[in-house]
């Protein structure tokens, strides 16, 4: 049997709405062109789908059986479709790049193996959560835990990280070799929901009163000011240097905290060779990050970092 995947789509839009008119509008097109787009499918099925009425249109029998396997055949063919096109069209990566996370060495080496691919990157806000849904991206390296719903994706965990102390400069812990967890008994922390940072609850400071707690839209840098003027502390992946460049903050290694763990986030049915390659190189590769990098740092104990409450 021959069935047009056209019309296939046609159903599955009219099975969504409930209705011709609003289907046909979805569909720029005319409502009557439509209802015979619909009775050709039936025709070719040998079955009715629709019971129509005044009120609407609903789903007979054969056709809530035959819904999700329309469903089914309209993915299973656009994913052969992005197989065929990967195969004759030049290969194209874009691989985005969460908060606090550098990846030149890896796609440096991507572009070395892979010279006639064409391979970008995109560094992504936190806040930004459907860069792979939507295509912007075809990859992302990010930290756990991540900040959407993994159904649909692959995550494969690449590498661990040890976790850091940042703190003003002045801190009297600022010029230790590596501290304890213990250290920080004083201090409310705050585990982020959606990132691996944990901020502390800022603290007045000598005759100066305690800032406002950091607001949901205040950005990484607003929340850095704290740590830098002293009324607050952070807990940091060790590969996130975002604030190694200031020379008003102390980066110190904590011995006693669990690592945070770096993943690559792919969709499941991405066909891209590109992928495999990344994949590997992410893993074998030293870049920004990775456990060679961080070897001088000190590896944690089994421990779970502290948490007295949670914040976007």
């Amino acid at each position: 049997m021959d069935v047009d995947l056209r019309l296939v789509r046609y159903f599955t839009i009219v099975a969504e709405h409930g209705n011709f008119g609003r289907a046909a509008t979805r569909l720029h097109l005319a409502q009557p062109s439509l209802s015979r787009q619909i009775q050709r499918l039936e025709a070719q099925l040998g079955a009715r789908l629709f019971d129509r009425s005044p009120q609407g249109s609903s789903l007979t029998d054969a056709g809530q059986a035959f819904l999700p396997r329309a469903r089914i055949l309209l993915q299973q063919a656009e994913q052969a479709a992005r197989t065929a096109r990967a195969a004759v069209q030049p290969h194209t990566l874009t691989v985005g790049c969460a908060e606090g996370l550098l990846i030149t060495a890896w796609t440096q080496e991507l572009r070395r193996r892979h010279p006639e691919s064409q391979v970008r990157t995109r560094h992504l806000d936190w806040r930004d959560t459907r860069a792979l849904t939507e295509g912007r991206v075809d990859a992302l390296i990010a930290y756990k835990p991540l900040p959407f719903p993994t159904d649909g994706f692959r995550v494969t965990a690449l590498h661990e990280e040890p976790r850091v102390l940042v703190t003003s400069a002045s801190h009297p812990l600022a010029n230790e070799k590596a501290i304890s967890l213990r250290a920080l008994s004083d201090e409310e922390l705050v585990a982020c929901v959606s990132t691996p940072v944990v901020w502390s609850t800022p603290k007045p400071l000598g005759d100066h009163p305690a800032p406002p707690q950091p607001a949901i839209d205040d950005s990484f840098e607003d929340k850095l000011e704290l740590v830098a003027t002293g009324h607050c502390i952070a807990i940091f992946p060790a590969g996130d240097r975002r604030a190694a460049a200031r020379e008003d903050i102390a980066l110190v290694p904590l011995t006693d905290t669990d690592p945070c763990e770096v993943v690559l986030v792919t969709r499941t049915d991405d066909p891209n060779p590109l992928l495999g390659s990344l994949q590997d190189i992410a893993r074998t590769v030293p870049g920004t990050g990775s456990p060679r990098e961080n070897s001088a740092l000190p590896r944690p104990a089994a421990a779970s970092p502290p948490s007295v409450a949670t914040q976007p």
